[in-house]
């Protein structure tokens, strides 16, 4: 049977829950409700949950190590059970991106992203699926930390739950039909354009 690993991004304390970091653990929450899943097991350092679907095993997880930290938890799991680069998808938060909108990618480098820094190097690839989540760039003058670790402005909530969807569709669109086809659905994808949001002609980001 064949196994994925999910793995959505954040910071386990309840004071980040809403911020922008945490949108890996809010899309990964997403995907569990639609798999009708809980992700509340202890293990590998973070919180787990299985279940089986469509013939495949998924397996969901949101480590508990702290962003920087993130990859102990995930290759932990993915060394246990035996789970190849290409069978890993990772979703996490992106400031290249405005808010609805998402990029996916079959292997890349971590974009200056700390979480994704720490994957890459405790699995010694780059070599995953991602599901990368606009959370809208920073003002010039604003330190990073605050911005990432800010919670989303009103107007961006809407917008936000809508992609928090969209990006648990194309984690199971990557299982089920491939990095290729994911790309080519959601690439491009703006929900913050309209009420159904728009699909750019040609567009992969």
């Amino acid at each position: 049977m064949e196994t994925y690993l999910i793995a959505g991004l954040g910071n386990p304390d309840k004071k980040y829950e809403e911020t922008r970091h945490n949108t890996g653990f809010r899309a990964l929450d997403r995907l569990a409700d639609k798999l009708h899943m809980s992700v509340t097991d202890r293990k590998f350092r973070g919180l787990f949950g299985s279940t089986i679907t469509g013939g495949r095993k998924l397996m969901l997880l949101k480590p508990q190590t702290y962003m920087n930290l993130s990859g102990e938890s995930v290759a932990e799991a993915a060394r246990y059970y035996g789970i190849p680069e290409d069978h890993i998808i990772v979703l996490f938060d992106d400031i290249n991106f405005a808010c609805g909108r998402m990029r996916i990618r079959g292997s890349g480098s971590a974009g200056g992203h700390n979480g994704m820094k720490s994957i890459i190097a405790q699995l010694g690839s780059d070599a995953f699926p991602r599901v990368r989540i606009g959370v809208g760039a920073k003002m010039e003058q604003q330190d990073l930390a605050a911005h990432v670790l800010g919670k989303f402005a009103p107007e961006d909530r809407r917008v936000m739950d809508a992609v928090f969807d969209a990006a648990a569709d194309a984690a199971l669109c990557i299982i089920e039909h491939g990095v290729t086809e994911a790309m080519n659905r959601y690439n491009g994808l703006d929900l913050g354009a309209g009420e159904e949001g728009t699909k750019e002609p040609g567009s992969d980001v």
